[in-house]
Order: C-alpha cells, then sequence, then structure tokens
C-alpha cells in the first residue's frame, strides 16, 4: 500500500509537472501568433482597441501575467484574489520616467484589472511593453515573492517572452482609455480559432488526388459522357478558384513583407543618420578635446616661465636691496662724527654760552656798583639794590673785575655745568 500510495503520488506530481508545462508552453506559442498578427494587421489598419487581434493579445498577456500568481492572505487565514496590476506596481517602480503614478491618478479608473489594462494600452502607445516586462523579472526578488512555483514569469520562458514583445515597437497603437476596454468587471478569454487552422501537406494532397481518380475511374463505366464532362469542368473549376486564392494569399503575404521591408530600410536610414550625426559629433569633442589640451599645456608651459622669471627678478631686488642698504649704513656712519668728537664740541658750547652769559652779568653788576641808578632811573632804591650795593663796595668784596672773571669763579663745565643744551640728533 505504501508502494502504490508513492506511486500514485509521483504519477500525480508528474502529471502536474507536464500540465503546467504544457500551459506554460501554449501560452507563449499563442502570445507569439498573437503578436505575427498584430504586426500582419498594422500594415494594413490602426490597431485600437476595436481590433480583435488586439482584444486577443490583451487577454493573452493578461493570462501570462496572472498566472500561478499568489493571493493575498487575510487575518482569517483565506486568501484573496491578485491582479497583475498589484505586481506590476511592486516590480516596475524603478523604471525611469514610469507611468504608474499617472495610471493610479486617472479617476475613471477604479479597480486594479481596470488600471492593469490601461497600463498596457498606455505602454503599447509608448512603445515600452518589453522594457517594463525586462525591469520586472530583473526585480527576481519580487518576482518570486508574488508568483507560485512553475509560473511562466518564473521560467526562462519569460525572458523569451520579452525579447518577443519588442517587435510591438514597431507598430503605433491608438487607444481611448476612457472606453470600455477598460472594464474590469469582464474577465480575459482567449480566442484560439485563429491559430487552430489546418495546413495539409503535400503529401496528403497527392494521396487525395490519387483516391479521386481512382474513384472517377471506377464508376466512369456507369457515367455517362455529359457525366464526365460536368465533373471535368466542376474539377477545373476547384483547380482554378483554388490557384486564385492561393495566389491571393501569395500576394497579400508579399505586399506585407514588402511594407516590413520598406519599414525596416526607412528604420536602418534613420538609424545610419543617427549613428553618422553621432560619430560626427563625437569626432568634434574629440578634437575640442583635444584642442583644450593643447592650449593648457601651452597655458601651463606659460605660467611656469612666468614664474621662474618672477622668481629671477625677485632674487635681483633682494640683492639690490641688501647692497642699497649697505651703502646707505656706510654712508650714514662716515657722516656722523664719533661720540668722543661730540662730547667735546658739545663741552666746548656750554663753556663758550657759559662765559657769555656770566660776561654780561658782570657788566651788568659792575655798571651798578659805579652808578646806583643804573639798575633803575627814575625809581627808588629797593632795600636789596642798596644791600647788593652795599655788599660790593665793602672790603671783603670788594674785587676786580679780573678776580670775578677768574677761572676760581668758574666751575668746571665738566664736573659741575651740565648742559641743557645741544645734542646732535
Amino acid at each position: 500500500m505504501a508502494s502504490l500510495s508513492l506511486g500514485l503520488h509521483v504519477a500525480r506530481k508528474r502529471g502536474a509537472a507536464r500540465s503546467g508545462a504544457v500551459e506554460r508552453r501554449n501560452l507563449l506559442t499563442v502570445c507569439r501568433f498573437s503578436v505575427k498578427t498584430l504586426i500582419d494587421r498594422s500594415c494594413l489598419e490602426t490597431i485600437d482597441d476595436s481590433s480583435p487581434e488586439f482584444t486577443n493579445f490583451v487577454s493573452i498577456l493578461e493570462q501570462i501575467l496572472s498566472h500561478r500568481l499568489k493571493g493575498q492572505t487575510t487575518w482569517f487565514g483565506y486568501e484573496s484574489h491578485r491582479s497583475f496590476w498589484d505586481y506590476v506596481k511592486a516590480a516596475c517602480s524603478k523604471v525611469s520616467h514610469s507611468c504608474i503614478h499617472s495610471i493610479e491618478s486617472m479617476e475613471n479608473v477604479r479597480s486594479s484589472r481596470a488600471k492593469g489594462r490601461a497600463w498596457i494600452r498606455l505602454v503599447l502607445m509608448e512603445k515600452r511593453l518589453s522594457e517594463y516586462i525586462s525591469s520586472a523579472l530583473r526585480d527576481f526578488k519580487t518576482t518570486r515573492r508574488w508568483y507560485e512555483d512553475g509560473a511562466v514569469m518564473l521560467g526562462e520562458e519569460a525572458w523569451l517572452l520579452a525579447d518577443t514583445l519588442i517587435c510591438l515597437n514597431t507598430i503605433d497603437f491608438s487607444f481611448c482609455l476612457k472606453g470600455d476596454g477598460l472594464n474590469g468587471s469582464c474577465p480575459a478569454v482567449i480566442d484560439y480559432t485563429p491559430y487552430l487552422k489546418f495546413i495539409q501537406s503535400a503529401d496528403s494532397i497527392s494521396s487525395d488526388e490519387e483516391e479521386l481518380r481512382t474513384l472517377g475511374s471506377s464508376g466512369s463505366e456507369k457515367s455517362t459522357p455529359e457525366k464526365m464532362a460536368a465533373s471535368t469542368a466542376a474539377a477545373i473549376f476547384t483547380e482554378q478558384s483554388s490557384w486564385v486564392s492561393k495566389c491571393k494569399r501569395l500576394e497579400q503575404k508579399y505586399r506585407i513583407l514588402l511594407e516590413q521591408k520598406c519599414y525596416l530600410e526607412e528604420m536602418v536610414r534613420l538609424r545610419e543618420a543617427q549613428l553618422s550625426q553621432v560619430m560626427s559629433q563625437n569626432k568634434a569633442l574629440q578634437q575640442r578635446l583635444t584642442d583644450t589640451h593643447l592650449s593648457h599645456t601651452l597655458e601651463k608651459e606659460q605660467l611656469e616661465y612666468i614664474v621662474l622669471e618672477l622668481q629671477d627678478q625677485l632674487t635681483v631686488l633682494k640683492n639690490h636691496d641688501l647692497r642699497s642698504r649697505q651703502e646707505l649704513t656706510a654712508h650714514l656712519t662716515n657722516q656722523w662724527p664719533s661720540p668722543g668728537a661730540m662730547d667735546t664740541n658739545a663741552v666746548a658750547l656750554d663753556t663758550m654760552l657759559y662765559r657769555n652769559r656770566v660776561g654780561q652779568w658782570e657788566e651788568y653788576l659792575f655798571c651798578a656798583c659805579v652808578n646806583p641808578l643804573f639798575c633803575s632811573p627814575g625809581k627808588e632804591d629797593t632795600p636789596s639794590l642798596i644791600g647788593l650795593c652795599g655788599s660790593l663796595q665793602s672790603v671783603a668784596s670788594n674785587k676786580s673785575l679780573a678776580s670775578l672773571k677768574s677761572s676760581e669763579c668758574l666751575a668746571s663745565p665738566t664736573t659741575e655745568m651740565t648742559s641743557p643744551g645741544l645734542t646732535p640728533s
């Protein structure tokens, strides 16, 4: 029993893995077919919400983005359904110039499913659907947190899906984000009938023709000439109609391929023009960089030469200033007298001035002794003046002018008198 239950468990596991792989392969194959039909239809008319190919493509893309998407666990342990728009908001937040904020601010779009559909239409018009899908796949931690094992977004096929969606950048879409196509209440349903056309092989066609011939030969004995002619005409008409339909299909394919070829050639010419313009700009920038580097080198050399020249001039000026200082010091030293000579000259000058003053005072006193009225004519003699004259006429103080002028009455200028006088400046 244990081995039987283990075998059943392994069988169920293999069946689940096979069903998941088949589901992923079917979704990716149908998505690739849908992209091809969109490209073919865009060559004939503008793709909008009314196009059945676009409606089918949006349904397929919603199924891929919602494949095995984890639900949100509530407080009571139940899982509520999530929309792929919640995953897009979390995984594509780092895309530059993202349109997520614009979708969130739309007033007529309220449900998560409607916001996801509006996002698909907006990024298709911006030609950035593949960029958003690639950015979400690079954030593997967020993708792993939002999807279960076996999901399309967790497999290697998801990168093939992003590469396939690059082809949609060649289509100019035109959508109205306020229409009924954004109704979030209607689930996405994929229409597989456009991709289930049976194509009969050449071997099968030849075997069918041989079988018809054998049937015709067996019944020819019983058929009349009129019936044979009618059957022959019907066969010829059927063959002609089949050839006409084949020619029309080939002509349509050729026209589509020709339009695609013209578009690709135009894109190649545009890219070549842009490349040549970028190359010319790059060459101009390189030339400008070279000229700037050369001018910088020349300016640097000139500045170095100027600095050396200024240093030489500064050295010369320093030497000249030092020499001038030395010459000025020597000149002032030669012109200024020695300290001994300056003291002798000062003493002689002070002595001469002192003698002149003493001589004038002696003459005044002598005149006062001879004539007491000489000092103040017309005024009475004061007691101080009479005493002074009396003292001068006494024997003790009666001395000659020569004795007054002798060296006894003169003090030594070097010991007793100091001149207030002149000091050399």
